[in-house]
């Protein structure tokens, strides 16, 4: 019996994974529903396999400790830094603060908490990231073929890395401070009102569309570029 290259035995050591019911490593646990179509697409191509999927999230994340040895940039998770709410369901984007129920919080002045403002103090941040695929292809040539669709649906921020490995991505983030950690009080203090986070609601709610649109264009771009090329 012949044996099987490393690419063929990592593609099947991933479909294994994608079909069993058991969590993955991701912090959601498994892939997004959005995300199936175009994964099962790309893998029944054999000189294709995804890796690693998110079809696009919003979240409220606390910087960890600024202060710990080793400290972090702005938005880094850090020592104690931790997601206070994420989604990767446009249907719950819209009154998220309603659901961090754990969490104590009060909206306060922005005059006043620019007055004592310093770079020590951490951040709570309003983050939405867009769609990002990474598929590992058996040869460079695949991998320019997958590269090149990509780029020509606007996945501006895409690359191939070792192992022609492909990353499928765009910048279109949000990345907002909403607030503060009071670590005096043990709450947050938003600098914001909810009129402003209904309009940042209102804003990554678009962007979830503009990213469900752009994915379904990909899927149709691979399905035609790679699947069925023009003769």
């Amino acid at each position: 019996m012949a044996k099987q290259n490393p690419f063929d035995q990592k593609k099947a050591s991933i479909l294994s994974e994608i079909q069993s019911e058991a969590p993955d490593l991701s912090p959601k646990g498994d892939v997004d529903v959005l995300c199936f179509p175009i994964i099962n697409l790309i893998n029944t191509n054999a000189d294709m396999v995804t890796t690693s999927s998110c079809s696009g999230r919003i979240s409220i994340f606390l910087e960890g400790d600024k202060n710990h040895k080793g400290s972090i940039k702005s938005g880094g998770k850090g020592e104690g830094g931790r997601w206070l709410y994420v989604t990767h369901n446009v249907s719950e984007v819209s009154n998220w603060i309603d659901r961090i129920e754990s969490e104590s919080f009060e909206f306060s002045d922005p005059a006043i908490i620019a007055e004592q403002f310093d770079g020590d103090k951490r951040l709570v941040l309003y983050k939405y990231e867009p769609f990002i695929l990474h598929v590992k292809c058996r040869d460079f040539s695949t991998a320019s073929k997958l590269y090149n669709v990509a780029m020509g649906c606007g996945f501006r921020e895409s690359g191939i890395g070792s192992n022609n490995l492909v990353a499928i991505r765009t910048s279109s983030k949000l990345d907002i401070p909403m607030g503060i950690w009071d670590s005096m009080g043990n709450h947050i203090k938003f600098l914001v009102d909810k009129h402003y986070i209904k309009m940042i609601d209102a804003i990554a709610i678009a962007k979830f569309g503009e990213n469900e649109r752009k994915m379904t264009k990909l899927y149709e771009r691979i399905k035609s570029d790679i699947f069925e090329p023009v003769p």
